[in-house]
């Protein structure tokens, strides 16, 4: 698999997030880290997308831009879904992701970065 293919595939997975994701291109020992979360394995990151897949209304996750230097493949993107409270919020953050390719050309790193900080993410619970 080339890069150029590894690029195509996450434009695809943003594109229907977080339903058929392609775990084919991460390492098996994949490490997770956002502002909440922080962990290694691909079984872990498949239980993720799970509970995002289960828990969230209309999840979308809305990919703005993607770059590649070296090993290195960044995103921007904003996450937004509707939460599954009564008056029901819809929720968006704006971000964007660091992905580091492993020798074998998988994905051994996922790192995200939030533009907002996590408590006026809470406060979009209450507008």
């Amino acid at each position: 698999m080339t890069n150029r293919d590894i690029i195509e595939i996450l434009k695809q997975d943003y594109q229907r997030f977080p339903v058929d994701q392609t775990y084919s291109i991460y390492a098996n020992t994949v490490f997770f880290k956002d502002p909440l979360n922080e962990f290694r394995g691909l079984n872990r990151y498949k239980q993720m997308i799970g509970f995002i897949q289960t828990w969230f209304i209309n999840p979308q996750l809305d990919l703005h831009d993607i770059s590649q230097s070296g090993d290195t493949i960044k995103t921007r993107w904003t996450l937004s879904w509707t939460t599954p409270l009564p008056w029901k919020p819809r929720i968006s953050i704006p971000g964007w992701s660091e992905l580091r390719l492993n020798a074998d050309g998988l994905i051994s790193s996922h790192i995200d970065y939030w533009d907002i900080p996590r408590l006026d993410v809470l406060k979009q619970l209450f507008r």
